[in-house]
Protein backbone atom coordinates (compact mmCIF):
# COMPACT_ATOMS: atom_id res chain seq x y z
CA UNK A 1 0.00 0.00 0.00
CA UNK A 2 1.79 3.27 -1.02
CA UNK A 3 2.22 5.58 2.01
CA UNK A 4 0.39 8.89 2.12
CA UNK A 5 1.75 11.64 4.39
CA UNK A 6 -0.41 12.88 7.03
CA UNK A 7 -0.81 16.54 7.75
CA UNK A 8 2.35 18.68 8.23
CA UNK A 9 3.55 19.99 11.47
CA UNK A 10 2.68 23.75 9.91
CA UNK A 11 -0.82 22.52 8.92
CA UNK A 12 -1.27 21.22 12.59
CA UNK A 13 -0.66 23.94 14.38
CA UNK A 14 -2.56 25.97 11.79
CA UNK A 15 -5.42 23.72 12.99
CA UNK A 16 -4.79 24.06 16.14
CA UNK A 17 -4.60 28.20 16.06
CA UNK A 18 -7.21 28.50 13.24
CA UNK A 19 -9.86 25.76 13.97
CA UNK A 20 -9.40 24.48 10.16
CA UNK A 21 -7.19 22.86 7.60
CA UNK A 22 -7.95 22.47 4.10
CA UNK A 23 -6.82 18.94 2.73
CA UNK A 24 -6.67 19.44 -1.54
CA UNK A 25 -7.36 16.20 -3.46
CA UNK A 26 -9.04 14.76 -0.16
CA UNK A 27 -9.99 12.35 -2.71
CA UNK A 28 -10.62 12.34 -6.58
CA UNK A 29 -12.19 14.11 -8.89
CA UNK A 30 -13.82 11.33 -10.82
CA UNK A 31 -15.40 9.94 -7.38
CA UNK A 32 -16.94 13.62 -6.92
CA UNK A 33 -18.04 13.55 -10.39
CA UNK A 34 -19.76 10.20 -9.91
CA UNK A 35 -21.11 11.36 -6.49
CA UNK A 36 -22.85 14.61 -7.87
CA UNK A 37 -24.29 12.09 -10.44
CA UNK A 38 -26.21 10.19 -8.02
CA UNK A 39 -27.01 13.30 -5.80
CA UNK A 40 -28.39 14.88 -8.62
CA UNK A 41 -30.91 11.86 -9.27
CA UNK A 42 -32.05 12.20 -5.44
CA UNK A 43 -32.75 16.00 -6.17
CA UNK A 44 -35.88 15.39 -7.93
CA UNK A 45 -33.70 18.66 -10.29
CA UNK A 46 -32.27 18.37 -13.84
CA UNK A 47 -28.80 19.70 -14.53
CA UNK A 48 -29.51 20.51 -17.90
CA UNK A 49 -32.44 22.57 -17.04
CA UNK A 50 -32.51 25.56 -14.39
CA UNK A 51 -36.03 26.10 -14.60
CA UNK A 52 -36.22 23.02 -12.41
CA UNK A 53 -33.93 24.79 -9.84
CA UNK A 54 -36.86 25.35 -7.89
CA UNK A 55 -35.73 26.00 -4.31
CA UNK A 56 -32.35 27.87 -3.03
CA UNK A 57 -31.71 24.72 -1.04
CA UNK A 58 -32.47 20.93 -1.16
CA UNK A 59 -31.48 18.67 1.54
CA UNK A 60 -30.63 14.55 0.76
CA UNK A 61 -31.01 12.29 3.29
CA UNK A 62 -28.32 9.58 3.96
CA UNK A 63 -27.48 7.87 1.12
CA UNK A 64 -26.02 4.53 1.72
CA UNK A 65 -23.79 4.00 -1.43
CA UNK A 66 -20.28 2.70 -1.54
CA UNK A 67 -18.78 5.84 -3.17
CA UNK A 68 -19.53 7.62 -0.56
CA UNK A 69 -18.17 5.43 1.87
CA UNK A 70 -14.69 5.70 -0.76
CA UNK A 71 -14.57 9.41 -0.42
CA UNK A 72 -14.60 9.78 3.43
CA UNK A 73 -12.09 7.15 3.73
CA UNK A 74 -9.06 7.55 1.26
CA UNK A 75 -5.97 6.89 2.29
CA UNK A 76 -4.92 10.78 2.51
CA UNK A 77 -7.85 11.50 4.50
CA UNK A 78 -7.18 8.89 6.90
CA UNK A 79 -4.17 9.71 7.44
CA UNK A 80 -5.21 13.51 8.15
CA UNK A 81 -8.07 11.77 11.00
CA UNK A 82 -5.32 10.64 12.74
CA UNK A 83 -3.11 13.50 12.63
CA UNK A 84 -5.85 15.43 14.16
CA UNK A 85 -7.76 13.21 15.83
CA UNK A 86 -5.15 10.27 16.91
CA UNK A 87 -4.39 6.84 15.74
CA UNK A 88 -7.36 4.26 16.75
CA UNK A 89 -9.39 7.68 18.19
CA UNK A 90 -12.09 7.71 15.26
CA UNK A 91 -14.61 5.57 13.87
CA UNK A 92 -14.32 5.23 10.00
CA UNK A 93 -17.12 6.66 8.02
CA UNK A 94 -20.36 4.13 6.45
CA UNK A 95 -21.55 7.06 4.60
CA UNK A 96 -21.45 11.00 4.53
CA UNK A 97 -24.87 12.34 6.20
CA UNK A 98 -26.92 14.96 4.87
CA UNK A 99 -26.17 17.04 1.60
CA UNK A 100 -27.68 20.41 1.68
CA UNK A 101 -27.22 21.69 -1.81
CA UNK A 102 -27.54 24.85 -2.78
CA UNK A 103 -28.68 26.21 -5.68
CA UNK A 104 -28.43 29.91 -7.70
CA UNK A 105 -31.59 31.47 -6.12
CA UNK A 106 -32.90 35.34 -5.02
CA UNK A 107 -34.66 33.56 -2.38
CA UNK A 108 -33.83 33.52 1.24
CA UNK A 109 -32.73 29.81 2.09
CA UNK A 110 -33.39 30.75 5.68
CA UNK A 111 -30.44 28.47 7.31
CA UNK A 112 -27.37 30.78 7.03
CA UNK A 113 -27.34 31.88 11.03
CA UNK A 114 -23.52 31.39 12.70
CA UNK A 115 -23.34 28.06 14.93
CA UNK A 116 -21.55 24.91 15.33
CA UNK A 117 -22.66 21.59 14.93
CA UNK A 118 -23.70 20.29 18.64
CA UNK A 119 -23.04 16.54 19.32
CA UNK A 120 -25.42 14.83 21.63
CA UNK A 121 -28.99 14.71 23.09
CA UNK A 122 -30.28 14.59 19.97
CA UNK A 123 -31.87 11.30 20.55
CA UNK A 124 -35.78 11.79 20.30
CA UNK A 125 -35.22 16.00 20.69
CA UNK A 126 -36.82 17.16 18.23
CA UNK A 127 -35.92 20.78 18.93
CA UNK A 128 -32.38 20.48 17.64
CA UNK A 129 -31.75 24.40 19.70
CA UNK A 130 -31.76 22.10 22.83
CA UNK A 131 -29.40 20.01 20.96
CA UNK A 132 -25.85 20.13 23.45
CA UNK A 133 -22.12 20.40 23.54
CA UNK A 134 -19.71 20.11 26.31
CA UNK A 135 -15.72 21.33 26.50
CA UNK A 136 -14.98 17.38 25.99
CA UNK A 137 -16.66 17.58 22.43
CA UNK A 138 -19.14 14.17 23.22
CA UNK A 139 -20.02 12.76 20.22
CA UNK A 140 -17.88 14.96 18.04
CA UNK A 141 -14.22 14.47 16.78
CA UNK A 142 -14.67 16.84 14.10
CA UNK A 143 -16.84 18.68 11.67
CA UNK A 144 -15.89 18.32 8.05
CA UNK A 145 -16.59 19.62 4.36
CA UNK A 146 -16.46 17.63 1.88
CA UNK A 147 -16.73 19.28 -1.74
CA UNK A 148 -18.61 17.52 -4.61
CA UNK A 149 -18.46 20.22 -7.06
CA UNK A 150 -16.17 23.10 -7.71
CA UNK A 151 -16.80 26.20 -5.20
CA UNK A 152 -15.68 29.41 -5.99
CA UNK A 153 -16.74 32.59 -4.03
CA UNK A 154 -20.01 33.05 -5.53
CA UNK A 155 -21.38 29.60 -4.99
CA UNK A 156 -22.29 29.49 -1.78
CA UNK A 157 -19.40 28.76 0.05
CA UNK A 158 -19.27 27.73 3.90
CA UNK A 159 -18.58 31.15 5.73
CA UNK A 160 -15.78 30.30 8.76
CA UNK A 161 -14.83 32.37 11.28
CA UNK A 162 -10.92 31.63 11.58
CA UNK A 163 -10.30 30.73 15.39
CA UNK A 164 -13.81 30.92 16.90
CA UNK A 165 -12.78 27.16 18.19
CA UNK A 166 -11.15 28.43 21.07
CA UNK A 167 -14.22 31.20 21.91
CA UNK A 168 -16.55 28.17 22.26
CA UNK A 169 -14.27 25.97 24.45
CA UNK A 170 -13.77 28.93 26.64
CA UNK A 171 -17.82 29.11 26.74
CA UNK A 172 -18.07 25.85 27.71
CA UNK A 173 -15.31 25.29 30.43
CA UNK A 174 -17.85 25.82 32.94
CA UNK A 175 -20.74 24.03 31.95
CA UNK A 176 -18.97 20.96 32.32
CA UNK A 177 -20.07 17.38 31.33
CA UNK A 178 -23.72 19.04 30.92
CA UNK A 179 -22.67 21.76 28.57
CA UNK A 180 -24.93 24.18 26.84
CA UNK A 181 -27.40 23.88 24.24
CA UNK A 182 -27.31 25.01 21.02
CA UNK A 183 -29.95 27.98 22.41
CA UNK A 184 -27.66 28.77 25.11
CA UNK A 185 -24.89 29.62 22.63
CA UNK A 186 -26.67 31.12 20.41
CA UNK A 187 -27.89 33.50 22.97
CA UNK A 188 -24.98 34.32 24.88
CA UNK A 189 -23.14 34.52 21.34
CA UNK A 190 -21.67 33.35 18.54
CA UNK A 191 -21.13 37.16 19.31
CA UNK A 192 -18.39 35.86 21.08
CA UNK A 193 -16.60 35.73 18.17
CA UNK A 194 -17.95 38.36 15.74
CA UNK A 195 -14.52 39.73 15.85
CA UNK A 196 -12.78 37.01 14.17
CA UNK A 197 -11.53 36.71 10.21
CA UNK A 198 -13.81 34.86 7.66
CA UNK A 199 -12.81 32.51 5.33
CA UNK A 200 -14.63 30.88 2.58
CA UNK A 201 -14.78 27.16 2.21
CA UNK A 202 -13.93 27.21 -1.51
CA UNK A 203 -12.00 24.75 -3.70
CA UNK A 204 -12.30 22.19 -6.21
CA UNK A 205 -14.03 19.06 -6.36
CA UNK A 206 -12.51 16.83 -4.22
CA UNK A 207 -10.97 19.17 -1.44
CA UNK A 208 -12.05 18.58 2.11
CA UNK A 209 -12.25 21.03 5.04
CA UNK A 210 -11.72 19.24 7.90
CA UNK A 211 -12.69 21.65 11.23
CA UNK A 212 -12.32 22.00 14.83
CA UNK A 213 -15.76 20.82 16.24
CA UNK A 214 -16.16 24.07 17.70
CA UNK A 215 -15.47 26.11 15.21
CA UNK A 216 -18.58 28.92 14.41
CA UNK A 217 -19.52 28.23 10.94
CA UNK A 218 -22.74 29.62 8.65
CA UNK A 219 -23.97 29.17 5.28
CA UNK A 220 -24.73 31.76 2.80
CA UNK A 221 -27.34 32.49 -0.38
CA UNK A 222 -25.91 31.15 -3.42
CA UNK A 223 -25.01 34.41 -6.05
CA UNK A 224 -22.92 32.17 -8.85
CA UNK A 225 -24.50 29.85 -11.74
CA UNK A 226 -23.48 26.45 -11.23
CA UNK A 227 -25.75 24.22 -8.17
CA UNK A 228 -22.81 23.37 -5.01
CA UNK A 229 -22.94 20.12 -3.54
CA UNK A 230 -21.50 19.52 -0.03
CA UNK A 231 -21.74 16.94 2.42
CA UNK A 232 -21.01 17.86 6.11
CA UNK A 233 -20.78 14.56 7.94
CA UNK A 234 -18.95 14.66 11.66
CA UNK A 235 -15.91 12.37 12.51
CA UNK A 236 -17.59 10.33 15.49
CA UNK A 237 -14.69 9.23 17.72
CA UNK A 238 -13.79 6.03 19.45
CA UNK A 239 -12.82 6.86 22.85
CA UNK A 240 -14.32 10.33 24.35
CA UNK A 241 -11.93 13.45 23.96
CA UNK A 242 -10.28 14.23 27.11
CA UNK A 243 -8.93 18.43 27.13
CA UNK A 244 -8.00 17.77 30.96
CA UNK A 245 -5.21 15.13 29.49
CA UNK A 246 -1.72 15.32 31.64
CA UNK A 247 -0.27 12.09 29.78
CA UNK A 248 1.47 13.88 26.69
CA UNK A 249 -0.81 11.80 24.21
CA UNK A 250 -3.15 15.40 23.79
CA UNK A 251 -4.12 15.27 20.05
CA UNK A 252 -4.61 18.79 17.72
CA UNK A 253 -8.39 18.77 18.87
CA UNK A 254 -7.58 18.38 22.62
CA UNK A 255 -4.78 20.51 22.13
CA UNK A 256 -6.70 23.68 20.79
CA UNK A 257 -9.20 23.23 23.97
CA UNK A 258 -6.09 22.88 26.42
CA UNK A 259 -5.26 26.34 24.40
CA UNK A 260 -8.04 27.67 24.53
CA UNK A 261 -8.54 27.34 28.27
CA UNK A 262 -5.16 28.70 29.37
CA UNK A 263 -5.98 31.96 27.38
CA UNK A 264 -8.55 32.49 30.00
CA UNK A 265 -6.63 31.70 32.96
Amino acid sequence: MPHHPALSAAQIERFILDGFVRVDEAFPRDLADACRRILWLATGCTEDAPSTWTRPVVRIGDIPNPLFRDAANTPRLCASYDALVGRGRWQPRGSLGTFPIRFPSSEDPGDCGWHIDVSFGIEDEPDFMKWRANVASKGRALLMLFLFSDTREDDAPTRIRVGSHRDIARQLAPHGEEGLSLGELASAGFRESAHRPEVLATGPAGTVYLCHPFLVHAAQPHRGRSPRFLAQPPLLPSVPLDPLRTDGEASPVERAIQLAMSESA
